[in-house]
């Protein structure tokens, strides 16, 4: 029985290592990857939007409105 799950833990281990896939290194200038990053943030204006609405805290619980009332139009 050891022997069997020796071989099978083996057999486990050398897919695992067929299937590794090594990333590639970043061949960006610095300039380059900062310009990326500059634009993956969002904009200054909408940080200080107040009525921006992933800004706000939601007052949702359990999926029903703060108010009470169900929304019924679909």
């Amino acid at each position: 029985m050891d022997k069997r799950l020796m071989k099978r833990h083996k057999r486990q281990v050398e897919r695992a290592k067929a299937h590794v896939k090594l990333s590639e290194p970043d061949v960006r200038t610095p300039e380059q990857i900062d310009a990326a990053r500059e634009a993956s943030r969002p904009a200054v204006s909408r940080r200080n939007d107040s009525n921006a609405s992933y800004a706000m805290p939601s007052n949702r619980k359990g999926g029903m409105m703060s108010g009470g009332a169900a929304k019924t139009d679909a």
